[in-house]
Parts: C-alpha cells; sequence; structure tokens
C-alpha cells in the first residue's frame, strides 16, 4: 500500500502551509468551483462574475490582487510577486474583451497559477 509523502513545507512551517491552503481553497473558488454539465471545463466565480461589463473584471482582479498580497505577506520574493501579477494583468486585461475575455477568464485561471507559484516556491525552500 502506497502512503502519501508529508509535503516538507507542514513539516517546516505548518502556519504558513494551513494559510497557503486557505488561499488555494479561494482560488479554487474563483477559477474552478463549478464544472460544465458533460465536460472536463471547470470554472469559478470569477467567470460568473466576469460577466458583469466592465465591473465585473475589476471585481476578480481586486480579489486576485488581494490573494497577492496575502502571498507577500508570508514571505513570497518580490520576483515571485512579479509573475504573479503578470498573470492576473493578463487576465484582467484579456478578461475586460466582450465574450473573448469571458472565454479566455474559464482557460486561464490566474489565481490557481498564483497558488501553485507560491506552493512550489515554499516547498522547494523548505528542502535546502
Amino acid at each position: 500500500m502506497a502512503t502519501t509523502p508529508i509535503e516538507p513545507e507542514l513539516i517546516t512551517n505548518p502556519s504558513r502551509n494551513a494559510r497557503i491552503e486557505q488561499l488555494r481553497l479561494l482560488a479554487e473558488l474563483m477559477d474552478g468551483q463549478f464544472r460544465l454539465p458533460g465536460t472536463n471545463v471547470e470554472f469559478g466565480l470569477d467567470a460568473i462574475i466576469g460577466l458583469v461589463p466592465g465591473i465585473g473584471d475589476l471585481v476578480c482582479g481586486a480579489l486576485s490582487l488581494w490573494l497577492i498580497r496575502e502571498a507577500r505577506s508570508l514571505g513570497a520574493p518580490k520576483w515571485l510577486i512579479a509573475k504573479m501579477l503578470w498573470n492576473v494583468g493578463v487576465e484582467v486585461t484579456v478578461g475586460a474583451i466582450p465574450i473573448v475575455g469571458d472565454l479566455f477568464d474559464v482557460a486561464w485561471k490566474a489565481n490557481r497559477k498564483n497558488i501553485e507559484l507560491l506552493r512550489r516556491h515554499f516547498a522547494s525552500r523548505s528542502q535546502v
């Protein structure tokens, strides 16, 4: 029987790991909470709120920026924050285009990308 390996970050900093998990859950709500029936297409509140012209993308962008602020408070370095800002910038910019932007929001999933970057960063640091 295979066992699940314990993530090194969990051992070295359980409070940081718990906070990242909370952020991951929020990112999942924003980017992948729902699935189109009969498909593998996942979407979240980001795609739904983004349907509201103009303000929808701003609201979602603000939530994404809050996630990035939380990453910074956890100690994420500036280069990682820059990558995260790029992901959100692309999503907000392209997301502002009617119809095409809404489809792009479903595919890009900036929040998921950013949380994965954050998790990988801290997991690799704990192995050093």
